[in-house]
């Protein structure tokens, strides 16, 4: 495949990609013959798309709009999934969601599917044949996710053992404290069930003030324990948003320590931690677009530089360097911490893409027009 007419990240404009198997084999000014020639029309080329947070099996996506029904807190939420979902099969809505993220570019994702008592192992078993079914397109890795809580809910523990026995890469744990009302339970738990089956842990943190912290730091010191360095992230850490700068420097230096990611999607009514400061004192930092048009919110459209551009509004990131770090993250960084090679426009790489109409990385998030070509180790795949 010919990749013709690019510009590519470097500036330079009117390059061609040649791509044989799944691989970068060239860059050239000029075209070449006996290829199957994909003509960009001058678009820019970029390396495709990480999504690290995202909830397939909750989407709504596929069917005639339904109205929100959750009331306002956390707890509502909760209990209208197991209200509502039960009813709607998993596969041809998540199968939607993910068919729109792939058109936008997204061809790596880390998904959270629901563990618990009300669904038990469906959802996963579900996503387990959408992932199946788009090997070709996309790369999928899912977490066991314990929505309704693991203390609290009876079971869940065996649920979730059964989950990684049954292929779940990943292990996820909810607001030890708000929901379980028992971190220490929860988080001995789970950290001993990781340690068994060898998987890391992705735990939603929501909890605000010094709890957030409190929790955060809980979280560190386990992980230093048990030599989980690198392989547990926080999903969310809002209380790193509002901490005073006496909490927020050491906290940060605590989870960079400790090898402690942060994954966000810039809640818009929750406070923002500051990212960029995150990555700069050497933590981890991935995005993602969590809830999209679900039982959680209306929200949400799968475009994973849209969600860029968002949380680089609530930051007051303007500088083309500052835009282009957010970039990163929902790119190169996001590959790179689910542990897939990182695609980059450059000979050998391997060749994932996306052509978006514009000038520059900066502009690409910050105006995140159309998307063109969406290539998947080789393969086009924006039409699937």
């Amino acid at each position: 495949m010919l990749l013709s007419n690019c510009r590519l990240p470097d500036g330079r404009a009117g390059m061609h990609v040649l791509v044989r198997g799944e691989r970068v084999a060239a860059i050239l000014d000029a075209p070449v013959e006996e290829a199957d020639v994909v003509d960009l029309g001058g678009h820019l080329l970029l390396p495709a798309l990480t999504d690290f947070h995202l909830h397939l099996d909750k989407s709504l996506f596929g069917l005639p709009w339904m109205p929100h029904a959750a009331g306002p807190d956390r707890m509502s939420r909760i209990e209208t999934d197991a209200r509502v979902l039960p009813g709607l099969p998993v596969e041809p809505r998540a199968t939607a969601m993910l068919r729109r993220c792939i058109a936008a570019g997204t061809v790596h994702f880390r998904t959270h599917v629901d563990i618990t008592p009300a669904f038990g192992l469906r959802n996963l078993e579900a996503v387990l044949r959408v992932r199946e079914a788009h090997a070709d397109a996309c790369h999928i890795q899912t977490v066991a996710f314990p929505q309704a809580g693991v203390m609290r809910a009876p079971g869940t523990l065996d649920l979730l053992e059964e989950a990684l026995r049954m292929g779940a890469e990943v292990l996820g744990g909810l607001d030890p404290c708000e929901v379980d009302r028992d971190p220490k339970g929860q988080l001995d738990a789970l950290f001993a069930l990781a340690g068994r089956h060898g998987v890391g842990l992705d735990i939603h943190l929501h909890e605000a003030g010094e709890l957030g912290l409190f929790t955060l730091a809980e979280i560190c010191a386990r992980t230093r324990a048990a030599g989980m360095q690198g392989r547990v992230w926080v999903s969310h850490g809002f209380a790193l948003g509002a901490a005073p700068e006496a909490r927020l420097g050491p906290a940060m230096e605590g989870m960079a320590e400790a090898g402690v990611g942060l994954v966000s999607h810039g809640a818009g009514a929750a406070p923002l931690p500051p990212l960029l400061r995150l990555a700069e004192a050497g933590v981890r930092v991935c995005l993602g677009n969590d809830n999209m048009r679900d039982t959680w919110g209306p929200y949400g459209t799968g475009d994973m530089l849209e969600r860029a551009a968002i949380v680089g509004w609530r930051l007051d990131a303007r500088t083309d360097a500052a835009i282009g770090r957010l970039f990163a993250m929902v790119a190169e960084d996001g590959a790179r911490a689910l542990g897939v090679e990182v695609p980059a426009v450059a000979v050998a790489a391997v060749a994932s893409f996306v052509g978006v109409p514009a000038e520059g990385v900066a502009e690409a998030v910050a105006q995140h027009p159309g998307r063109g070509v969406v290539v998947f180790r080789g393969r086009a795949v924006n039409e699937i």
